[in-house]
């Protein structure tokens, strides 16, 4: 079931070097997911905490049973102490009843998982690196996109805002896109 177009537009315009259009995002949505075969609760850490650091991006997404990713929450987290990320990426996990957290360790290493084990034990993580810029790793899930493989259940403006504002300097409104970050996670 698709959802109508918005009455107005979200926060910003497409950026014309980004990766993602908004016309792109709002032709795939969808009000209601399928039956999902896994759910995946993805977390991007900032490296410090504060009013003027990075947000935690940490997004939702599953795969349908017909092949396509699907967006279904982004519960990011600005300026909070690293334990407040941590339990919220846990609520997530739970709320969704996902498979796994999916983690980047490239700011914390073995301290993102032990964040994360101290709210919930129990919890499945993979923990992923980056090796490749942002672009190079957003590249692949864009086109995803393109080819109509990926729907957003429901609308995340703030999510939506930071995707059509990447572009090749690798930054979203001049910071870091961390709720893109953990989508690219999500869906990779």
């Amino acid at each position: 079931e698709m959802v109508a177009m918005y009455d107005q537009p979200l926060g910003i315009e497409d950026r014309a070097d980004a990766l993602w259009k908004r016309d792109v995002i709002d032709a795939h949505r969808v009000a209601t997911a399928p039956e999902l075969s896994r759910i995946v609760v993805a977390v991007d850490p900032p490296v410090t905490s504060g009013a003027k650091a990075d947000a935690c991006g940490i997004v939702v997404a599953g795969l349908g049973r017909d092949g396509r990713g699907y967006v279904i929450d982004d519960r990011t987290v600005r300026g909070r102490e690293p334990l407040a990320w941590a339990e919220g990426a846990v609520r997530a996990y739970h709320a969704h009843e996902a498979n796994a957290i999916v983690a980047e360790v490239n700011q914390g290493g073995e301290l993102v998982p032990a964040l994360i084990h101290q709210v919930d034990v129990d919890v499945p993580i993979e923990m992923v690196r980056a090796t490749r810029g942002k672009w190079i790793r957003a590249e692949p899930v864009a086109a995803l996109y393109q080819r109509g493989l990926v729907a957003h259940v429901g609308t995340w403006p703030d999510l939506e805002d930071q995707m059509c504002d990447f572009g090749l300097d690798g930054l979203s409104g001049g910071r870091s896109p961390d709720r893109m970050d953990a989508l690219v996670w999500a869906l990779t």
